[in-house]
């Protein structure tokens, strides 16, 4: 309690008003201050714990110069009157909260000071400009003090003046203003907006990053500003933008390896940690000149590796990343992470093509380097092929002669078993002279020296003929062989030799492929507008899946290999080039298990010879 007067002073004594109010005061600033350390536990800002410990010192130290002041004092000596002096402890804790609102931006009332500094400087500025200039104009224009009419126009118009003046000149005030105490200030959306721009108009991928990170850089106002992107299929580990080539391998390798164990997306080295491994990861990010690190992944589930990330060092003013930017750069982050994924994927299907041209380049110089051997050997085959044939056909004339002379008994009587097998001699010898022709056409269409002699012939005599040579093979296989000939018949203008080997071939061949009892009819006759020709048989036939290939050179049909391994494929290749060669068309009808029919037609106004068609040969 107190007593006395104002002017006698005042005499302290304790009491239950003292007790009550050294525990309200004590509690409170207590509470304070509980409140504060708990916070600073949970905090992680490293300038945050700065201006917590600054304002804990504040409070802690007033209430112990408060209640030493106005308790512990009092008591020892009553009549000091030094507890007049309690209120002023409060100013302890006016100085701490001060020293951290200018030394650690507490409340950002560094940027409230200063936007009043500039406002206050921009109002004075234009106050002291407009009254100076209207006082020198009232001194110029009115001398005499009373408001007169003029006076009053005139400060009409100086105020109309100023009012559509001022927003002009304060919108240039507030840009010089700006400069000076906001260089670190930006437009969000702005940034946002411009990257967005940036993004959708380029697909090339260091370009677009490049572009990205320096659009970051301006607004940030960085020092540095680049992207770490992680390997692909195709491409190592890069860096773009400011810090290429700066961080070592090593410590993108060990940044990756501490960074998937984050739980958030946008770190700060800033920021104050009990965890190791995010101690280690500031340590590493500030030695290589990063202060933020923002994780471009695409999922809520932050504990995986992403694409790759962004960096951004200190800012050039010195000051420190906001709570605003970080908000700022984590929806950068997200728009980031799509347009990286996107120009990756680009990148890649741009590089498949790439390596799958170039495979195709080498395997085309393969196949085309294969294809050159391949060519020399089947020209050294054809080399071979005819000379072999040219070398083959003159004995094999010659044992032909010698074995038909034999046979007609310019030697002598034979037996009726010796004819049979020299008839067997004979046929056969005859088919090795025709498959040696075969071989010859065969090089000569490579070679280009295929050519036709058409001259007149009696087709049918010359079927007959033919014929007289296959009769005994059918004869000794039991196949009925005969021959429709035509009583009469036009002469016609074919390649004699060429069309007698066709003719051969498709008897032949029915033969051969005719079971014993089997039956072939020869057939030649005038069609209408056509002549034709078909030798039809009974014999094996040509399966119908394969029928489209048997024209083609060197093949053979599954069950014709199975009874004549020794055929070469040649025969009915080359009867359709002479036949076509000479403007006809090949018959061919077959079923499997019940026979064949194989023949040509050939129009009449194309092969019919007349004395007009051979005048005109010889004019030729």
């Amino acid at each position: 309690t107190v007593s006395g007067s104002y002017e006698q002073g005042y005499e302290f004594t304790y009491g239950i008003g003292t007790i009550v109010y050294s525990i309200v005061f004590a509690a409170g600033l207590g509470a304070s201050v509980w409140n504060l350390l708990s916070g600073y536990k949970k905090e992680k800002s490293k300038e945050i714990k700065q201006q917590t410990k600054m304002m804990v010192a504040g409070l802690g130290g007033s209430l112990i110069v408060g209640l030493f002041l106005s308790s512990v004092v009092p008591l020892l000596a009553p009549d000091s009157q030094v507890d007049d002096f309690t209120p002023f402890a409060v100013m302890i804790f006016f100085f701490f909260a001060g020293y951290s609102i200018i030394r650690h931006s507490m409340f950002e009332i560094r940027s409230v000071f200063a936007r009043a500094i500039v406002y206050l400087l921009s109002s004075a500025f234009i106050a002291i400009i407009y009254v100076t200039i209207a006082f020198f104009a009232q001194r110029f224009v009115f001398e005499e003090i009373a408001l007169t009419p003029k006076q009053l126009t005139y400060n009409i118009v100086s105020g109309l003046l100023i009012i559509v003046t001022y927003p002009y000149v304060k919108r240039k005030f507030d840009s010089v203003t700006n400069s000076i105490f906001y260089r670190d200030k930006y437009d969000a959306q702005n940034l946002i907006d411009t990257l967005n721009q940036a993004l959708v108009t380029n697909v090339d991928f260091e370009p677009l990053l490049t572009k990205g990170a320096l659009i970051m850089q301006e607004n940030f106002k960085s020092s540095t500003a680049g992207f770490f992107i992680r390997s692909t299929s195709y491409f190592d580990r890069r860096v773009i933008g400011s810090y290429r080539n700066e961080i070592s391998s090593a410590d993108l390798e060990k940044i990756e390896e501490l960074s998937s164990t984050l739980d958030h997306k946008v770190h700060s080295t800033e920021l104050d940690t009990n965890d190791d491994v995010e101690a280690e990861l500031n340590k590493l990010l500030k030695s290589n000149d990063i202060e933020v690190m923002v994780r471009l992944v695409d999922t809520l589930d932050y504990k995986v590796k992403g694409v790759g990330y962004v960096f951004l060092g200190p800012k050039r003013s010195g000051g420190i990343y906001t709570a605003e930017d970080m908000k700022v750069l984590e929806i950068i982050g997200n728009e980031l992470v799509i347009a990286v994924e996107n120009v990756l994927r680009f990148e890649e299907i741009e590089q498949f093509n790439v390596t799958l041209q170039k495979k195709i380049d080498d395997a085309t110089k393969e196949l085309k380097q294969s294809n050159d051997k391949l060519k020399a050997l089947d020209e050294a085959k054809d080399e071979f092929v005819s000379m072999a044939s040219h070398q083959l056909r003159t004995p094999l004339t010659s044992v032909k002669g010698y074995i038909s002379m034999v046979l007609e008994g310019d030697a002598g009587k034979i037996t009726e078993t010796q004819e049979k097998m020299l008839g067997q001699a004979y046929f056969s010898s005859q088919r090795m002279v025709y498959l040696i022709s075969d071989l010859l056409n065969v090089s000569r269409l490579k070679t280009g020296k295929f050519n036709i002699q058409a001259a007149p012939l009696q087709l049918e005599d010359v079927i007959s003929s033919e014929l007289d040579q296959l009769y005994d093979g059918a004869k000794a296989k039991d196949i009925t062989l005969s021959f429709k000939k035509p009583k009469e018949f036009p002469k016609l203008l074919l390649d004699e030799m060429k069309i007698r080997q066709v003719i051969m071939n498709f008897v032949d061949n029915a033969i051969y492929y005719t079971k014993s009892g089997g039956k072939i009819t020869v057939d030649l006759k005038q069609a209408g507008k056509s002549i034709e020709f078909s030798v039809k048989d009974t014999g094996i036939g040509v399966p119908a899946k394969q029928q489209h290939k048997l024209f083609t050179k060197f093949y053979r049909a599954d069950n014709a290999r199975k009874s004549r391994p020794d055929g070469t494929g040649l025969g009915l290749f080359m009867a359709k080039k002479v036949i076509v060669a000479q403007g006809g068309s090949i018959i061919f009808d077959s079923k499997e298990n019940k026979g064949s029919t194989f023949g040509f037609s050939f129009p009449k106004d194309k092969v019919l010879f007349t004395e007009q068609k051979d005048t005109k040969k010889d004019e030729k």
